[in-house]
């Protein structure tokens, strides 16, 4: 026997579970650009406090972790008495430019390495 009154019923439940499985691919696209971006912004601070404390220009240094950082960073080098600290922070955008600029955000890196001593 067919019952007639639960006729529809997939329909609808897919109709609930698309936009479901769509918001969840993109949260899952962003923590993983979010992710990315952490790395990178601390690998181009550690690659900078390296350059700095061999006692290279503060541009050179600057210019290598320019490479390894993500597009939009802000490169900051601060020497501390013994120590060369390089912030780095970098813009997170959401996947694909969805939601506009009121999505993306700053991560923020840092790094600390002792300056070598010179002969």
């Amino acid at each position: 026997m067919r019952r007639d009154d639960e006729a529809g019923a997939v329909t609808a439940e897919t109709a609930v579970a698309l936009p479901v499985l769509a918001f969840f691919a993109v949260a899952m696209v962003w923590l993983v650009s979010l992710g990315i971006t952490e790395v990178r912004a601390l690998d181009a601070a550690r690659e900078t406090a390296r350059a700095a404390a061999r006692s290279e220009a503060t541009g050179d240094a600057v210019s290598l972790g320019r490479r390894v950082a993500p597009e939009g960073s802000r490169i900051a080098v601060r020497h501390d008495g013994e120590t060369v600290v390089v912030t780095v922070r970098s813009p997170v955008r959401p996947p694909a430019g969805l939601f506009g600029r009121w999505a993306s955000f700053e991560i923020e890196a840092e790094a600390v390495a002792a300056l070598e001593p010179t002969s």
